[in-house]
């Protein structure tokens, strides 16, 4: 019997995994992986100006973002989305939530990891995020922490890319062709009633790195014609036996 293929995204905000690996969630699961979702918070406060200027509540803010973020789950076929409710603007990640992310990260096993750029000036509970994840997943490793529990292997860990990419220091080594799962992530998107006005822009920029896909699967000499990609930085090295 073969192993199962597992994978784990730390989302800070309800919509992030949309926006920047929801290609990624929908191809694996085609793939047969199992994808799980952890969204730290809902976005309530920073992420959410359309339902505040409605005259929406705090409670009524999250709810709504929380069936967002179910809704594109469902539209991207995610196996597991979870929501840890822990605030944002500030995201503030106690030792409890860190406990907490950390069983959740031995229970998936994942074969691979996804969250944000390490650095992002303009929204900080980004970066707080893939510190987090960084941690977490180190102390999944650790053989001393609750033993007797499977501990945690060396999943690579994927930046998925920020907006406004040249600010953050994000340089991607991978590109994925999520062509033929577009259709998906473009309903997960829409699925974002909230932030209606980064539907488009992620739709251009999912086309604009599918260029980039293309120009390095071979270029002008026969690159795959991918219409649509998503671009990802790895933080570990990849081990490889041949190139």
């Amino acid at each position: 019997m073969s192993e199962k293929k597992t994978a784990l995204v730390i989302s800070a905000h309800a919509a992030d995994f949309v926006w920047r690996c929801g290609g990624a969630i929908a191809l694996h699961q085609k793939l047969g992986y199992e994808v799980t979702i952890v969204c730290l918070s809902y976005g309530e406060r920073g992420e959410s100006a359309k339902l505040w200027k409605q005259g929406a509540t705090l409670e009524q803010v999250k709810a709504a973002r929380r069936t967002e973020a179910e809704n594109a789950a469902a539209a991207l076929s995610a196996h597991d989305i979870r929501f840890m409710d822990l605030g944002d603007y500030p995201l503030d990640v106690d030792r409890d939530a860190k406990m907490a992310l950390v069983e959740i990260i031995r229970a998936v096993q994942p074969k691979f990891m996804m969250s944000h750029s390490l650095w992002d000036p303009y929204n900080t509970d980004h970066m707080g995020a893939t510190r987090i994840a960084l941690e977490c997943r180190m102390i999944a490793q650790a053989w001393g922490h609750n033993p007797g529990q499977k501990v945690l292997g060396a999943p690579q860990l994927y930046l998925f890319e920020p907006h406004q990419t040249e600010q953050m220091g994000w340089k991607p080594d991978v590109f994925l062709d999520i062509s033929e799962v577009w259709d998906q992530k473009r309903a997960a998107i829409e699925c974002m009633e909230g932030q209606q006005h980064l539907w488009d822009y992620y739709t251009n920029l999912a086309q604009n790195r599918a260029n980039h896909f293309r120009r390095n699967s071979g270029g002008q000499a026969g690159g795959r014609a991918a219409k649509y990609a998503e671009g990802f930085q790895s933080v570990f090295p990849r081990t490889v036996d041949e190139l």
